[in-house]
C-alpha cells in the first residue's frame, strides 16, 4: 500500500500561511508609520510552507495614512495599488525559488517608507511533485527530508572513506546540495550518505534527480534506493534500485541496477550508457517505475535502461532515498594518490505520481 510521509514540500494542501514584517519610517502625518505585509502564498501552511506549485501569492500592505502603494517583485517594475492588496504569480523557474519583494507606501510626492523581502515561492509546470527537495535553505539538509549513514567500515563494497554529518561533507549552499568527498590528511578520507529512511517512503512513480557527478578518480558517487524493509529483511531482500552509479575509473559513463533476491539467492541486472560532461553540467537521472510493469531509467529523457518486473521481486513496495559519495572500493576502484576533493552536487530530487 503506498504511503506518504508529509514533510516540507507535500504540494496539495490549499491552506494559507502569513508573515507579517514591519518598518519604521516618517511621513507627513506621522514620525513614526508602521509599514506591515502579510504574503498569503497558496496553498502554504507548517508542512507546504513554498505552497501548492502554482505560484501565486497574495500582498497585503497597509500603513496609516498611505495615499497608495507600490509593489517591486524581483527588481522589475513597480505596481502601484491604492489599498494596499497586489496578487501575483511566480511562473517563470520550475521548483522552490527566492523571489526579491519590495513594498513601498506613498504618504505624499516626497514621502514614502518601505519594506524588502526575500520570499521562497513554488512553481511548476503541470502536476506538480508529490514530493520534493529543491534545497533553497542554507545550512544542513533539511531533517524533515533527511537523516544519516554514519561511519567507516567498508559498507560491504570495500569502501574507504568515513560517513559524517559535518558541513566539510554536506551542506546546502545557493540552491544546491553537496556531498563533498574530503582527504582527511592522514590516508583516510570522509564523505557523506544521506537517505530518506523513515521520512519519506513510496511505491511506485517517476523520479528526476538533476546532478552534476564528482571528476576526482577514485570517487564512486550513487542516487539510489532501498526498500523500506531493508532493517528487517536485509540486502538483497528488500531491493534496491540504482537510478545512476558511477564508477571511480570511467567518468565518461553512468549504471543504472536493480538488485534483489531470488529463491534466497542473490539475483542483479545493470546496464550502463555514455555521458562525456557528468561532472561539467547537471543532467537530470530520471526513474519511471512502474505497478505490474517495468523499471525504466533515463538520463536527460534518453532511456538507456529496462526491466521487467513481477510479484516475486521485492519492488512493489516502498523505497527510500540515499544520496552518497564513497571512496575506492568495489565500483571506485584506485584513488588518485593527489586526491584533496571533489564534490557531487543535487539541483532537486521530484517524485511525482
Amino acid at each position: 500500500m503506498k504511503k506518504y510521509t508529509v514533510f516540507a514540500f507535500f504540494l496539495l494542501s490549499l491552506s494559507l500561511s502569513t508573515l507579517v514584517l514591519s518598518c519604521s519610517g516618517d511621513s507627513d502625518t506621522d514620525t513614526n508609520v508602521i509599514l506591515s505585509l502579510d504574503v498569503s502564498i497558496k496553498g502554504a501552511n507548517d508542512s507546504n510552507s513554498y505552497g501548492d506549485g502554482s505560484g501565486v501569492v497574495n500582498f497585503k500592505a497597509t500603513a496609516t495614512n498611505a495615499v497608495k502603494y507600490g509593489f517591486i517583485i524581483d527588481n522589475q517594475s513597480e505596481q502601484e495599488t491604492t489599498n494596499g492588496t497586489y496578487q501575483y504569480t511566480f511562473n517563470d523557474i520550475e521548483g522552490v525559488e527566492n523571489h526579491e519583494i519590495k513594498v513601498i507606501a506613498y504618504f505624499s510626492a516626497n514621502n514614502s517608507i518601505n519594506i524588502s523581502k526575500t520570499v521562497a515561492v513554488a512553481f511548476y509546470n503541470g502536476t506538480p511533485p508529490i514530493w520534493a527537495d529543491e534545497f533553497v535553505e542554507d545550512g544542513a539538509p533539511n531533517p524533515k527530508n533527511w537523516n544519516y549513514n554514519l561511519g567507516a567500515g567498508g559498507w560491504g563494497n570495500n569502501e574507504l572513506q568515513t560517513y559524517t554529518n559535518s558541513s566539510e561533507n554536506v551542506i546546502v549552499e545557493d540552491g544546491v546540495l553537496k556531498i563533498i568527498a574530503r582527504s582527511d590528511g592522514s590516508g583516510g578520507y570522509t564523505s557523506a550518505r544521506i537517505k530518506s529512511e523513515n521520512l519519506f517512503e513510496f511505491t511506485y512513480g517517476t523520479v528526476e534527480v538533476r546532478a552534476k557527478l564528482p571528476s576526482a578518480q577514485g570517487t564512486w558517487p550513487a542516487i539510489w534506493m532501498l526498500g523500506a524493509n531493508f532493517e528487517q529483511v536485509g540486502w538483497p531482500n528488500c531491493g534496491e534500485i540504482d537510478i545512476m552509479e558511477q564508477t571511480g575509473w570511467d567518468k565518461n559513463k553512468v549504471l543504472a541496477t536493480c538488485h534483489w533476491s531470488n529463491n534466497g539467492n542473490y539475483a542483479g541486472y545493470g546496464l550502463e550508457t555514455s555521458i562525456t560532461n557528468s561532472s561539467s553540467i547537471f543532467h537530470v537521472y530520471k526513474l519511471v517505475w512502474s505497478q505490474g510493469g517495468a523499471i525504466r531509467i533515463f538520463v536527460d529523457d534518453d532511456e538507456y535502461y529496462v526491466m521487467t518486473t513481477d510479484s516475486s521481486m521485492p519492488f512493489n513496495a516502498d523505497f527510500f532515498f540515499i544520496l552518497n559519495i564513497a571512496m575506492g572500493g568495489n565500483l571506485g576502484g584506485t584513488i588518485n594518490p593527489n586526491f584533496i576533493q571533489s564534490t557531487m552536487e543535487i539541483d532537486y530530487v521530484r517524485v511525482y505520481q
